[in-house]
């Protein structure tokens, strides 16, 4: 694909990796230190029986990692029993409350344990690169901010084309919303057409950099529509992703896509109690970055934060310092 550039942003306690695509910002993966490689995607591993559910044709399996157990769908000639081993392979990471999803590989022996790791966000990376250039440094740690924002983000305009789309996830399912604002001149069919071909676009590459997966539900612009143009323009669209069933529009515009689960969900990760501790230590190694003159920068912070943030802290080298005598909850990056 062109106009692709690849960004790595390691920095001690969590690694980012983006994507982006002629200026758009398509792909953004998180892993911190304190991930479970057990949790990882594409990990195989031995993991031992907890719990069978014959109803709904599956089990619990504890793979190492503590609770939630993984759950793994049974296929039909597979029948286990309460403490057996078995070999299996993540498909798809934690979320909210729910374990890894896991697949069936085989009969397993031996201790619960890791066979061979899934890959870790610079593997990924570099994967998808091929052999082009990975940007690092001040520009990678740069883009991953503008990253964070895209993905917090619930709304996209793209004002050239009139398109006003809104994205969130529910409990039940992922919402979009594709509005068509007229542009002066513009035959309003034809513009509704323009809209819902760049908000599927759109939809499909915010579904990608949030890692949202499930039900997604597509309300689009108008109600007149040439049915099988939008289901062959939606299958186009989703074409290069695996598990994707593009499913029946409505009469009121209402398209149905299923897609499957993989990575931890984004919002996830950045609802997580350790991210605004992080970011802290990511603003004072942009400081340090962006800033050769001054000698020193400090990270003020609160003493409850201080034993974990020291060591991050002290491995971005002499010119970053900790001051862990801050208001409590509040990090403050300063020159020393």
């Amino acid at each position: 694909m062109a106009g692709l550039e690849f960004y790595l942003d390691e920095m001690p306690g969590e690694t980012r990796a983006v994507v982006t695509q002629n200026g758009d910002i398509h792909t953004l993966y998180i892993e911190r230190d304190s991930d479970r490689p057990e949790n990882r995607l594409g990990t195989q591993l031995v993991g031992r029986v907890v719990r069978v559910e014959p109803g709904l044709k599956a089990a619990f399996i504890d793979t190492g990692a503590g609770e939630p157990f993984g759950f793994m769908s049974l296929p039909k000639a597979v029948h286990l029993t309460e403490g057996q081993k078995v070999r299996v392979q993540v498909t798809a990471e934690i979320r909210e409350s729910k374990g890894p999803a896991l697949k069936y590989m085989g009969e397993g022996q031996g201790d619960v344990r890791i066979l061979s790791a899934g890959p870790c966000v610079a593997e990924i990376l570099r994967d998808m690169a091929g052999g082009q250039a990975i940007i690092t440094g001040l520009q990678a740690v740069e883009m991953s901010f503008q990253a964070e924002e895209e993905v917090r983000s619930t709304s996209v305009i793209r004002s050239e084309v009139g398109l006003d789309l809104a994205i969130q996830r529910t409990r039940a399912l992922i919402a979009v919303d594709i509005d068509y604002a007229p542009l002066p001149g513009r035959d309003s069919r034809k513009g509704r057409e323009v809209v819902n071909r760049f908000g599927l676009n759109e939809a499909a590459r915010q579904l990608r950099l949030k890692h949202w997966g499930g039900i997604i539900a597509i309300d689009l612009a108008g109600v007149a529509f040439q049915v099988d143009s939008i289901l062959n323009l939606a299958k186009a669209v989703f074409a290069g992703w695996n598990g994707v069933a593009v499913g029946p529009l409505s009469r009121l515009g209402l398209l149905q896509i299923s897609v499957p689960w993989t990575y931890t969900p984004l919002d996830e990760r950045l609802a997580h109690k350790d991210t605004a501790m992080l970011d802290s230590l990511r603003r004072l190694h942009h400081a340090i970055l962006s800033d050769r003159a001054t000698p020193v920068y400090e990270l003020v912070c609160g003493p409850e934060f201080g034993k974990k943030l020291a060591p991050f802290v002290y491995a971005l080298g002499p010119r970053a310092r900790l001051v862990a005598n801050g208001p409590s909850g509040q990090f403050i990056i300063r020159q020393g």
